[in-house]
């Protein structure tokens, strides 16, 4: 055991202890962390207006502060970009996340002082809390691979802005510096195609250990190494090179922003073989949750990282004055839209994503979906985990392999009743597709109807038919994601939609 990996292993043991006394407090916990943020922004902008002062409890909190959107927020977060400070936070942000909203043009996610070291503590704790019960920390000593934006930061109004894992880049501790790839000039590189042929000529030789992305862009940085691989070993005369083959140590992968079980089949194909792996659960906004354990499902939810929780059941959200839950009220299995008071300055902000508990002792959650992406053209309610769930289902004990799919419904077809429109892009290579697709489309139904009793009594009324699947060609996603500019990086494709503006493009093609 290397000198490293054993300070690793130490340095694990003390996070995971420092991690526990706050596990074993949620309730009491989170009634600091909503005290402090409080008392923090009485003088604020948004404190006056909002009497702050006022707040003794949470009951007057939901009182005064009223659930926002970023577009609800917007008032007050143009005047920060502008430059004023004491608006929402205090002072001024040090940085922010430029996001691209598809409602909202350009978002300007405001990072603090305050709120920052929570963005970098979260992901080098997920590693050692996985270093803790696993014992293995001899990846350590190899390379690691972070596919993430561009680190190049513009300024506006003297605050520097750019992606979040841009920004996060410029805060990678000393000791992790020379196991990081890819290079930083590297890593400056916009596009996105040209920036993962360089990392492939980077780190075609060098003893991976720890690979890092959205599984999506993870894939493409796969198929490139094999397609390289395999040009070598034709000019070679010798055997076609997997990704496990050219990264021997190659034992621990690293993903957010979308659920790995639709691409697991296809990256163990890959691979070569199975890998650990750790979900993350970041975003521009804070970073929420991660796996602590290998052997549970579910994320724990960082309840002590300056971020205060509140919980709408999703079925009630659009109604008037649905009722907010706190972290002791909630119930496993039920969907959430998941809402955040923070440290940056963000209060009682619809973050957009949909979660449920799968623990309650302590709290662990999956990401269930988006609450406008959906599919309830006919009342079905459709969300993002089913149709995940579904797929991998319908995969299941079979050579099937998925590289990407988005479902749409089809409410007007040429002849017959509407149906859901699953677009799929199959993994042509080693058997990769269904034999019989409309057997294939019968399993996803069941499934989906196993889970969902209103799409169920859909399918039995006769109102909507069978699962439909349309074939995507090869690398139609990636063309499409190319066409509307969210090639890469932290962009993902909707599994869901409730309208064809997907779909259509996809048909055109």
């Amino acid at each position: 055991m290397s000198v490293k990996s054993l300070a690793a292993k130490i340095f694990a043991q003390i996070i995971y202890n420092k991690t526990q006394k706050w596990v074993q407090k949620p309730i009491e916990t989170q009634q600091k962390v909503f005290q402090n943020l409080i008392a923090s922004a009485d003088f604020t902008q948004f404190g006056k207006d909002h009497h702050f002062k006022e707040i003794k409890s949470y009951e007057d909190f939901a009182k005064h502060v009223p659930i926002r959107d970023y577009e609800a927020l917007r008032p007050y977060v143009d005047r920060v970009v502008k430059g004023e400070e004491n608006i929402l936070w205090k002072g001024k942000p040090i940085y922010f996340a430029k996001t691209s909203g598809t409602t909202s043009g350009a978002k300007y996610i405001p990072l603090t002082q305050e709120s920052m070291p929570f963005h970098i503590e979260a992901a080098r704790n997920a590693i050692l809390s996985y270093i803790h019960e696993t014992g293995n920390a001899d990846f350590v000593d190899g390379k690691m691979i972070f596919l993430q934006g561009s680190p190049i930061l513009e300024e506006k109004n003297g605050i520097k802005l750019g992606r979040l894992s841009g920004i996060v880049a410029h805060f990678v501790p000393k000791y992790l510096q020379q196991n990081r790839m890819p290079s930083w000039e590297t890593n400056c590189i916009e596009d996105w195609e040209t920036k993962v042929d360089a990392i492939v000529e980077e780190t075609f030789n060098e003893n991976m250990t720890v690979i890092s992305g959205i599984p999506s862009w993870v894939q493409m940085y796969f198929e490139k190494l094999e397609q390289k691989g395999d040009t070598l070993a034709a000019g070679e005369m010798g055997e076609a090179k997997l990704v496990g083959d050219i990264f021997k140590n190659f034992n621990l992968f690293i993903y957010g922003g979308v659920n790995y079980e639709p691409y697991r089949a296809k990256f163990e194909n890959l691979i070569g073989r199975k890998v650990d792996s750790i979900e993350l659960f970041p975003a521009s906004e804070g970073f929420f949750a991660y796996q602590d354990s290998q052997k549970e499902n579910g994320m724990l939810l960082l309840l002590n990282a300056g971020i205060f929780y509140e919980f709408v059941k999703s079925d009630e959200f659009f109604t008037d004055n649905p009722r907010r839950y706190t972290i002791g009220e909630v119930e496993l299995n039920v969907n959430y839209v998941l809402i955040i008071s923070t440290n940056a300055g963000l209060w009682a902000y619809n973050i957009g994503d949909t979660i449920q508990f799968t623990s309650l002792k302590p709290y662990r959650v999956i990401v269930s979906g988006r609450i406008k992406h959906y599919i309830s053209a006919f009342g079905e309610h459709v969300i993002g985990k089913e149709v995940e769930y579904a797929l991998k289902e319908a995969m299941e004990n079979s050579t099937i392999r998925v590289n990407e799919f988005t479902v749409a419904p089809q409410i007007a077809p040429e002849s017959g009743l509407p149906y859901h429109e699953w677009f799929i892009e199959f993994d042509s290579e080693a058997s990769g597709e269904p034999e019989n697709l409309e057997d294939f489309a019968l399993k996803i139904d069941h499934a989906m109807r196993k889970q969902n009793s209103y799409y169920d009594d859909l399918i039995v009324g006769k109102v909507l038919r069978t699962v439909v699947i349309s074939k995507v060609q090869k690398n139609g996603f990636q063309d499409y994601m190319k066409s509307i500019g969210k090639l890469g990086g932290q962009n993902k494709l909707p599994r869901l939609s409730n309208d064809r503006n997907i779909a259509d493009v996809l048909k055109r093609e």
